[in-house]
């Protein structure tokens, strides 16, 4: 119910003020005038008033503040992310020879890092190499997706890739890669943003832990991880020893020199791509399965 007070005023008017509260009862805190029939405020009555005035202006200003800032969210559509891949050197060892696989940590870091660049425009995006690490040594086995260039288009649901295995290059232009993501709770911070898991197999068998942010609005990914509702900015293989993760995002304009698609490389499907391998890799063992993997990402 809602409860009325009149009050005099000293020019001789009355003004009611209402509180949502129950029906005020007579007690020693509020006395009536026997001259006026009119209830008087109690000692202290202006400063109550005066808090409730208080309470609801902050109210007010933090669901204003509240609303400004959904209605001025920003959501990144164009720039440029740089990615390090990292590999685990001593891990992808042949264990076969343990004592030329110790032979071969003494001539190698732990962790090679190379550096990738993505470009990304709305749904859009071109994933190539990057800047050179001087810490490199190209002795240190140089792995078949290290010069990669692939380009996407989620709108057109088709990609263009352009890898190099066996000492040739091939263009290969196909429908991009169908991942059946499995979204997480599990949040994390990646380059400034923030991040949420989703898991996958990819290849029948090869598990895969991504993290996307929705900040940054482009569903794609390093080489040829996409699918998610946002930017994948960190992906981790950990039975391949492999990840990539961001180390820096730019939201610059993006050119379409810089968004054109590879066109270096011998035609093909990724059918065509993958007999190819099988047949050039059939007496390869466990480095064999392994540079399939690589080469099939």
């Amino acid at each position: 119910m809602t409860s009325w007070i009149s009050i005099s005023a000293l020019s001789g008017m009355s003004t009611a003020i209402i509180f949502p509260r129950t029906p005020i009862q007579p007690s020693e805190d509020i006395s009536c005038s026997p001259s006026s029939g009119i209830l008087q405020k109690p000692e202290g009555f202006s400063q109550i008033l005066n808090m409730r005035k208080i309470f609801y202006f902050i109210s007010f200003l933090m669901l204003a503040c509240f609303e400004t800032r959904a209605q001025h969210a920003v959501f990144i559509s164009e720039g440029k992310i740089e990615f390090t891949r990292t590999v685990n050197l001593y891990a992808r060892i042949n264990t076969d020879d343990e004592s030329w696989g110790e032979l071969e940590k003494k001539t190698m870091p732990k962790f090679k890092n190379t550096y990738f660049d993505l470009y990304f425009s709305h749904n859009r995006w071109k994933y190539k190499p990057g800047r050179e690490n001087p810490d490199n040594n190209k002795l240190w086995s140089q792995d078949v997706a290290e010069n990669n260039i692939i380009s996407a288009d989620y709108t057109t649901g088709n990609s263009i890739s352009q890898k190099e295995i066996f000492g040739e290059s091939f263009l290969i232009a196909d429908s991009m890669r169908r991942i059946q993501w499995k979204l997480t709770d599990e949040t994390r911070v990646i380059a400034g943003f923030n991040c949420h898991r989703a898991n996958a197999l990819i290849m029948d068998s090869i598990y895969v832990v991504a993290f996307y942010t929705d900040e940054i609005i482009t569903p794609g990914g390093p080489e040829s991880f996409a699918g998610l509702p946002g930017m994948i900015l960190g992906v981790s293989m950990p039975h391949q020893h492999l990840a990539w993760f961001a180390s820096k995002v730019e939201v610059v304009p993006v050119t379409k020199s810089e968004m054109q698609p590879p066109a270096k490389g011998k035609k093909c499907t990724k059918a065509v791509f993958r007999k190819t391998l099988n047949d050039g890799l059939k007496e390869w063992g466990k480095y064999g399965r392994k540079y399939m993997e690589d080469a099939l990402l």
